[in-house]
């Protein structure tokens, strides 16, 4: 079934000079204007499109993305204020509004929020709202320490950064555990370190267990052969250079280099690393 605020793929049913009519199913023809119409777009060809209401309140089909859909969340900025709420650019010509009921708080022009589209049951439009737990953690998770997730972060607290995992869950990156600067509402790849016992969720920005030895490995050696095969860093190096250099904690360097040292790959000097040559 054709939806409002996601990506359909749709018949053409027939050619207008204004465009092409799409078959909405249910929701019946939606126009996709000229200027979205592929070259030689024939009736009977499927594309896939996006439907929203435009300023006229008609369903309208695009083949522009928008950066989130209905279900998603998206970090937008603010491009306008009206006495309804904010309205914030999300990649199409028609901005999505934030009533003012669903600003966790007042925004201002020229802001970056994390927003959550919905379709609007009462009045069918695609909305957002920076009300975000709203609309997570509405149901149990079943991660597994070390599984790779995508993250959203979120703001930082006095333990760390909260991060959205998913689309579905929160979770907390450790400041200690946090080896590379991170910003509000930047899309990364992350890691489940811990789900706790009360169900709340660590994580790390790194591999656990081997995985993160080997990456690190590589990271060393491609900085060792940057650096003419020598850098001035070891196990007695501080755990605040050693995070500064390498992005990682004292402890996996320590491990880093004792599994390179084994494998013959560098030789551990008084104040450095150096690169063995075969």
């Amino acid at each position: 079934m054709a939806m409002i605020g996601r990506l359909n793929n749709l018949e053409v049913t027939k050619q207008v000079k204004f465009g092409v009519y799409l078959d909405g199913e249910e929701l019946g023809e939606i126009l996709l204007p000229q200027r979205y119409v592929p070259e030689n777009t024939q009736p009977g060809d499927r594309l896939e499109v996006f439907i929203y209401r435009d300023s006229d309140d008609l369903l309208i089909a695009t083949t522009d993305t928008p950066k989130a859909q209905i279900g998603e969340f998206a970090c937008l900025k603010v491009v306008d204020l009206n006495r309804t709420g904010a309205f914030f650019d999300w990649g199409l010509p028609k901005d999505l509004l934030v009533p003012f009921s669903e600003q966790k708080k007042t925004v201002e022009k020229g802001q970056e929020q994390i927003v959550y589209l919905y379709l609007d049951q009462e009045t069918d439009r695609i909305a957002g709202s920076t009300k975000l737990n709203k609309f997570l953690d509405n149901y149990p998770h079943h991660y597994e320490k070390g599984q790779q997730v995508d993250l959203i972060i979120e703001e930082h607290t006095h333990i760390g950064y909260k991060a959205i995992i998913n689309g579905q869950h929160w979770g907390v990156i450790y400041d200690d555990d946090l080896f590379k600067p991170v910003r509000y509402g930047q899309r990364m790849k992350g890691f489940i370190k811990l789900v706790r016992p009360d169900g709340k969720i660590n994580l790390s920005l790194q591999q656990l267990g081997y995985g993160k030895t080997d990456d690190l490995g590589k990271r060393i050696m491609h900085l060792l052969e940057e650096h003419d095969g020598y850098i001035a860093a070891n196990d007695k190096t501080s755990p605040e250079t050693i995070k500064r250099l390498f992005s990682c904690s004292k402890k996996a360097f320590k491990l880093s280099i004792g599994r390179l040292y084994k494998e013959r790959r560098i030789a551990i000097e008084e104040d450095g690393i150096r690169l063995l040559t075969k």
